[in-house]
């Protein structure tokens, strides 16, 4: 199937930033004085909204998740002075799917983060439209794609969402969006699958096919 509309998730997709987000939340858990997640566990909640992926992690009240949010956004704002690295023939693959067809991108980043990424990569002119985790609610509602669809006035059925979660999957499969997941984010191949994805690819430039 060929798409004029795509949207992206943005870490573990298109940026291979699941390492640092794992080791701040691994911080941030030290600094609270809290059990420390294995990378596992961090890594099944990526892609969720910071608060409910805290609240979801730790198994803990709002006030708790606060305190811990604000050591990651911390931390994570003292790491991320030094870019995470896009994944492997990303740019050249975004200016061959630009061509064709209109992006966007649907993150769990708040705006500053997702803007801050955009700045290091040089990658904002890619894309006409964004939500972020601050203007939206979190995956795996399907709110963020809702909005995107409504900007670009078309269905569904009529755009793409690529993503390495299964909430990812879930927000698209929720609202009938066509769904491709990448392999070589945080979730699990099978997990991915059951979510009936068109395809699972296992490199970024694979996109092309859709376009």
């Amino acid at each position: 199937m060929k798409f004029e509309y795509i949207i992206f998730d943005w870490d573990g997709t298109v940026m291979d930033s699941a390492a640092k987000i794992v080791a701040c939340m691994q911080k941030a858990a030290e600094l609270a004085q809290i059990e420390v997640p294995t990378t596992a566990q961090v890594e099944h909640i990526i892609g969720i909204s910071l608060h409910p992926a805290i609240k979801q992690l730790f198994s803990i009240d709002d006030k708790k998740a606060d305190e811990i949010a604000t050591h990651y956004k911390s931390v994570f704002l003292e790491q991320d002075k030094i870019a995470s690295p896009l994944f492997d023939k990303a740019t050249e693959t975004l200016i061959h799917l630009k061509q064709s067809a209109r992006l966007a991108v649907a993150t769990g980043k708040a705006r500053r983060g997702l803007e801050r990424a955009w700045k290091h990569t040089n990658t904002k002119h890619f894309f006409e439209l964004s939500r972020c985790a601050d203007e939206a609610e979190s995956k795996p509602s399907s709110d963020m794609l809702v909005q995107i669809i409504k900007e670009w006035n078309i269905e569904p059925q009529q755009a793409l969402m690529v993503g390495d979660t299964i909430y990812d999957m879930q927000m698209a499969e929720k609202i009938g969006m066509p769904r491709v997941g990448v392999s070589y984010g945080v979730h699990d191949k099978a997990e991915l699958l059951r979510h009936k994805p068109l395809s699972i690819i296992d490199s970024f430039d694979m996109m092309k096919v859709f376009v």
